[in-house]
């Protein structure tokens, strides 16, 4: 039972993380105040930069009782606010898909450090985030479960592979070692309904324990209140679903 009169307290605060290469990069971190044991979650940022949505989600899981860390992947891109720095960052192609998996090995590894960590750590992601994340945890063995919000590139033809994007995450399925759950919206461009049809076609290919959801009159970036293409009673739903299944894989029975 909820108790209206017990403590609720929570840190939050940036910290460095060591990354790809023995790079020391920053990232902001927020847990509950407590002994714990909490679950860890890795909050990946989306293409737009390591902006304050993701500093309002990062506390929003340290609220649901999770140690969450988001890296800021786009740290050696220099100073400036979100918007220059992701513009620099997406001038010059975006992040090498390596030094991405570098960065998040490393977030997760100073996650699994924690002495109140219960053992478990998951990791989320939107739009450029989602793949991110689903690309860690195909490769980078250490999570628990991944949760992919809208990430575009999973499916890539050869047309999209470059030096930085060498492989299409879809081709490590086979080797997706954890739950894995999917939000989307029909209205998405990247990826559109046709490209996640081809990833779950995958994942039943290869017996892997996943559930995708795709919201109707929901388009990309569907979660993110502070721009037009929120949608407020899928997100709600959206992020009902976010906590359900990492409770399930993150939390019981630990």
């Amino acid at each position: 039972m909820y108790q209206t009169d017990m403590y609720e307290g929570m840190l939050a605060e940036t910290v460095a993380v060591p990354g790809a290469n023995g790079d020391l990069i920053n990232a902001y971190f927020a847990r509950p105040l407590g002994p714990g044991p909490f679950p860890g979650v890795v909050v990946i940022h989306h293409m737009p930069g390591w902006d304050e949505w993701y500093r309002e989600a990062t506390r929003k899981f340290a609220h649901h009782g999770y140690a969450a860390l988001s890296p800021n992947l786009y740290y050696r891109a220099g100073h400036g606010t979100p918007e220059d720095v992701a513009a620099k960052v997406r001038g010059e192609g975006g992040v090498a898909d390596d030094q991405v998996v570098g960065d998040l090995e490393g977030a997760m590894r100073y996650l699994r450090a924690l002495p109140y960590l219960n053992g478990k750590v998951g990791v989320f992601g939107t739009c450029s985030g989602g793949r991110h994340a689903y690309l860690a945890a195909c490769r980078v063995p250490g999570f628990d479960a991944v949760v992919d919000c809208w990430g575009g590139h999973v499916v890539m033809g050869p047309e999209s592979l470059s030096p930085k994007h060498p492989v299409a995450p879809i081709d490590y399925t086979a080797d997706l070692p954890c739950p894995l759950l999917g939000l989307f919206g029909e209205e998405d461009h990247s990826p559109t309904p046709e490209q996640v049809a081809i990833h779950e076609q995958a994942l039943q290919k290869h017996g892997k324990t996943y559930e995708f959801h795709m919201y109707p009159k929901a388009g990309h970036g569907f979660f993110y209140h502070n721009r037009p293409n929120y949608r407020q009673e899928q997100a709600v739903d959206g992020w009902q679903k976010i906590f359900a299944f990492l409770e399930k894989h993150l939390s019981r029975g630990v």
